[in-house]
């Protein structure tokens, strides 16, 4: 993976674009997001993300997908566990033909996990992996084709995706409870308007300690946490909704329509009225993958 993208979680080439991709998985020294729907495949071993708030234990063999622009976190891993990493174009996402209650669920900060009974192989992730690094532009259309086939079937059959595994004796740091406590509160309050000061109250934290924690977990700010988070979920309304972009800034938690323009646009790189364009106007019969 572009080493940039791991440390800043911003691509510093081809945005937002499909892509397949094998690594070792590791910890993450800082939190990242990004605009895509995120799809893992760990081959063998388990790791473990701070995701949206809550700790999230993945096994090998299992297939897993989010969307990634909420922050999130890998905190325990395997050694030398292998993983395959694809990264599905949030446009693309909501071009899918799925039920709007599975889309949604994505966008509010569902971790969905493959049914055990219909797991991805080994082989089949390595194949994609393999096509998609060395293969021609028909056999990348395949490799895409085939994924958002996948998203579709797994979101299909998914039935409980807060369906917890055992953490397996990974012990919770207090500062890790703490930054889980305060972002459980931003996901459920990001609406309001909030400072440092008012959600280390509401944590019954000390302002510094609460801005100590996140920077050691997430490696950013409480206010950067919520900002980001507060951007995810305009994205979706703009997606989802045909409420006011006033609204919708309002809603958010932003203050005022100029400073959530200012943010959208330094953020997202382009405007929210572009963002619900695009998002209208992809057609899944029609999309191709970015070259």
């Amino acid at each position: 993976m572009n080493r940039d993208f791991i440390e800043t979680g911003k691509w510093t080439e081809s945005p937002r674009a499909f892509l397949v991709e094998r690594h070792v998985a590791d910890t993450m020294r800082t939190a990242h997001w990004h605009d895509h729907i995120e799809i893992n495949l760990l081959l063998n071993g388990r790791m473990t993300y701070l995701f949206n708030g809550r700790q999230e234990n993945v096994e090998g063999g299992r297939l897993v997908l989010f969307w990634a622009a909420i922050p999130h976190q890998t905190i325990c891993v395997t050694p030398d566990a292998p993983l395959i990493c694809i990264y599905l174009p949030l446009i693309d996402f909501l071009a899918l033909r799925i039920d709007k209650a599975s889309r949604e669920a994505i966008l509010q900060g569902s971790f969905v996990r493959q049914q055990p009974h219909d797991k991805v192989s080994a082989v089949v992730a390595s194949e994609w992996n393999d096509q998609w690094g060395l293969g021609g532009e028909l056999r990348r259309q395949l490799v895409f084709d085939e994924v958002r086939l996948m998203v579709r079937r797994i979101l299909l059959d998914h039935v409980d995706s807060d369906g917890a595994m055992p953490a397996s004796g990974i012990a919770v740091d207090p500062v890790v409870r703490h930054t889980q406590l305060l972002t459980d509160l931003i996901n459920a309050r990001f609406a309001e308007k909030l400072t440092l000061t008012s959600l280390a109250k509401l944590a019954d934290i000390h302002p510094t300690t609460a801005n100590r924690a996140f920077r050691d977990v997430l490696g950013i700010s409480v206010m950067e946490y919520l900002t980001r988070y507060r951007l995810a979920r305009a994205m979706q309304r703009l997606a989802e909704t045909k409420e006011s972009i006033v609204q919708i800034a309002h809603d958010c938690g932003f203050g005022s329509n100029t400073r959530f323009y200012d943010i959208f646009r330094q953020r997202a790189g382009t405007t929210p009225r572009k963002f619900r364009l695009a998002a209208r106007s992809f057609d899944a019969a029609t999309i191709s993958p970015p070259r």
